[in-house]
Order: C-alpha cells, then sequence, then structure tokens
C-alpha cells in the first residue's frame, strides 16, 4: 500500500475564475495531499467544475496559483503551463463528466491513443514506427501491455476487442479511468465518476480507486455528487458553496458540519436565525427578505404593482420596509425572466449550457421539448455520441425540473 504523507501533490492559492461579472470561483484555497483521495464536492452551480477545468489547463484563472509538484520535487505552477503540457510534464489527468471515449475504435485502441505521445517520442517522429526501427518495437510492446495491465484491473479484458460505443455505462466509465492512468498520472482528476451508476457498480468503482490509491502511487481528486461513494473511500474532503469553501476536512468532520448541512438540505425558516448563528453568518439575518408577508402584502389584484412609486410594506412582525416599484409596472412585469441554471440537468456542464444559450435555450421548459432535429444538432455541436441526450434523458429532467420552478411560483 502506498502510504500517504502530509506532503501536498496540489496547491491551490486564492484561486479566482470570473466570467463577466459572475464570480465562479471566488478566493479558493486547498490541498490534496500525496496518496490520499481528496473529494470536491458541493451542490449544482458551486464551482467544482470550473476549479477542475482551472487545474487541467481547459480554464486560465483570473487570479490565484495552482502549484503540482511531482514525486521527484519538482514543481509545475499549472496557471502558466499550455494545457496539452499539464498531463505531460506536471502528469496530472482527467476524466469528463460526460463520457469522452472513441467510441468507433475498440476498448484497447482507446488505451493505445492515450500512449500516443510516448510511441510518437520513440518513434523519432519520423517512419521508424512504420518500419518497427529503433526503440519503437520495444515501446510499442511497452505501451501494449500497459493497456492489458488497465484492462485487466478494471475488468475490461474480456472486451478488448470490442467499440468501445458498444459497452454498458459503468464500463465505459471503467474505461475512462484505464484511459487516463496509461497516461503515467500522479494526480487523477475524476468528474463524477459514479454518475449514473447503479449500487453495484458504485461499489466496484470504490474498489478501484482505492486499488489505485494503494497501490499505484497515483493521487485522486474527485467530484463526486454520491455522498456514498465520498464518505466510503475519501481521505480529505473539501465542500464549495457558490464558488467558496465553507468546509475542509476528514469526512467524519465534513458531513457534521453545520455549514455543509444547511448547504444541502436547507433549514425550516424557525431554524435560520440558530444555523447562522452557529456557523458565523448572523450579519444575514438582519438581511430583509426579498418578499412581504402574504397576510400584510399588497393585494394579488391585477393592479398590485400600479399603485405609487414606493409602498410600505408591514410585516407580522411589526417590522416596515420600503417597497421601491418601478413606475409604470404591471403585474406581468413581476415574471421572473432570468435564465434557469441548465446544470441541474445531469449531463448539461458548463459547455453544454453555452452551446445550448447560443441557441436560444435558457430554460428548463425549452430544453423539455427538444425536437428530434434539434437534438441531433446539439449533439454534433458538442461532439457527443448520437443518443446520448436521450439516454440521459435531458427532457424527462428539464420537464420535472419546470414543474418544480412552476410550482414553487404558485
Amino acid at each position: 500500500m502506498a502510504a500517504a504523507t502530509m506532503e501536498p501533490v496540489l496547491r491551490v492559492e486564492h484561486l479566482s475564475m470570473k466570467f463577466g461579472g459572475l464570480v465562479a470561483v471566488g478566493d479558493l484555497s486547498f490541498e490534496a495531499r500525496r496518496g490520499e483521495i481528496t473529494a470536491l464536492i458541493g451542490p449544482n452551480g458551486a464551482g467544482k467544475t470550473t476549479v477542475f477545468n482551472c487545474i487541467t489547463g481547459f480554464y486560465k484563472p483570473s487570479s490565484g496559483r495552482i502549484t503540482m509538484t511531482r514525486s521527484d520535487g519538482a514543481q509545475h505552477l499549472l496557471e502558466q503551463l499550455p494545457d496539452f503540457q499539464i498531463p505531460a510534464k506536471a502528469k496530472v489527468a482527467r476524466t469528463f463528466q460526460n463520457i469522452r471515449l472513441f467510441s468507433g475504435m475498440t476498448v484497447f485502441e482507446n488505451l493505445l491513443v492515450a500512449q500516443h505521445n510516448r510511441l510518437m517520442a520513440a518513434s523519432g517522429y519520423t517512419v521508424l514506427g512504420l518500419l518497427g526501427l529503433g526503440g519503437y518495437r520495444k515501446a510499442s510492446a511497452e505501451s501494449r501491455d500497459l493497456a492489458r495491465f488497465w484492462l485487466d484491473r478494471t475488468g475490461l479484458i474480456g472486451r478488448a476487442d470490442d467499440p468501445a460505443g458498444d459497452l454498458p455505462y459503468g464500463a465505459q466509465r471503467r474505461l475512462e479511468i484505464a484511459r487516463a492512468m496509461c497516461t503515467g498520472p500522479e494526480l487523477l482528476c475524476l468528474d463524477e465518476p459514479a454518475a449514473g451508476l447503479n449500487p453495484k457498480e458504485s461499489a466496484a468503482l470504490n474498489d478501484l480507486l482505492n486499488d489505485i490509491r494503494d497501490t499505484s502511487g497515483t493521487s485522486i481528486l474527485l467530484i463526486e455528487h454520491d455522498m456514498s461513494v465520498v464518505m466510503q473511500i475519501s481521505d480529505h474532503v473539501v465542500v464549495l458553496e457558490y464558488g467558496r469553501k465553507i468546509s475542509d476536512g476528514a469526512p467524519s468532520y465534513v458531513k457534521n458540519d453545520p455549514k455543509v448541512i444547511a448547504a444541502y438540505l436547507g433549514v425550516d425558516d424557525e431554524d435560520v436565525t440558530e444555523v447562522l448563528e452557529e456557523v458565523g453568518d448572523a450579519h444575514i439575518i438582519a438581511q430583509p427578505e426579498t418578499g412581504p408577508d402574504p397576510d400584510h402584502g399588497p393585494s394579488p389584484s391585477g393592479s398590485m404593482l400600479a399603485g405609487p412609486i414606493s409602498d410600505t410594506v408591514e410585516h407580522s412582525d411589526d417590522t416596515e420596509y420600503l417597497l421601491q416599484v418601478a413606475p409604470g409596472a404591471s403585474k406581468a412585469d413581476a415574471v421572473p425572466t432570468t435564465a434557469d441554471d441548465l446544470t441541474r440537468v445531469h449531463g448539461i456542464g458548463a459547455v453544454e449550457a453555452e452551446r445550448l444559450a447560443a441557441r436560444g435555450i435558457t430554460h428548463f421548459g425549452q430544453v423539455a421539448t427538444l425536437t428530434v432535429a434539434e437534438i441531433a444538432e446539439i449533439e454534433a455541436e458538442i461532439q457527443a455520441e448520437p443518443g446520448r441526450i436521450v439516454r440521459e434523458d435531458w427532457m424527462g429532467q428539464a420537464g420535472a425540473l419546470a414543474a418544480m420552478a412552476g410550482g414553487e411560483q404558485h
């Protein structure tokens, strides 16, 4: 078993990522220690995948430092490296929320592709590889042995010659991890590896990740919503909410942290004051609610917002607040026009949400009514395998979220 040390393999310091006026990640600092599994968790929209994208070079952070320390002591500032050098030089590999295999290639070929850089170097970037000269023959044999090794470790050796797209969903997840391990990473970043897995597949994933940690010398940083996976295999848990760290520690500490409980489960109105005082956010209590009490607010008639520019709203606790109303406002103006958070639909990440927004699709109701033609066009744009949107049931999920949003408004 590879012994864990207090030495950080990854150190994130004061990381911030802004998209225009939106702060997706704000002043985040944490460490992932060598030989451990570190989980990055939080509600949907907390900024977890944005952090991953900064670590792996897909985004360049607005500010902050990300330091990767290799086992030989070499340090790399990931925010300064070109994205393609992060796996090659810093030895950081990742998987994605959405499976990104070469579905038309065999399972075995997918693992050989992961070793492309090594094979190209052995060929001297010439025809030596084609002719099998120089050290290419040895490198090729070693690459095949490594591919077979990880196929055996992931239980896929019997499907080596099958197209990757023919594998069941859980097997495709394991193949992604095997492909990442073929790059020889010192830090493996997994974005929701248990998403869509049944309990048996989740248990097999737990065994695989523990085996990687204990025998390969690879540290793991994972994003996961399945708390049974997180609590069973993690050595260290970092919790985000709205792009900021709210808890950091051992799983036993984090799961009992009032801030984490409030972020995940919410609290009843009568318990808000007690929880906020306990977590040190009592200053929020003084902020008025966004709307008046229904028994003391304006009448729900069609002219409820057609009165004077300002009205005094009396709450049940005899507190009065000044309600500002724009001139000429009508009841129709009160209907929310902000876009829905489409990333709440499992399978829609930040990239997919951007592509949908570019098509004018920003609400759950629009996703729920996608046509067959629109689905095909979107899958082509996001380079997804055909049928993925239907398989992940974006329409059904979005329809349920739209219904929930409608019920909340009423």
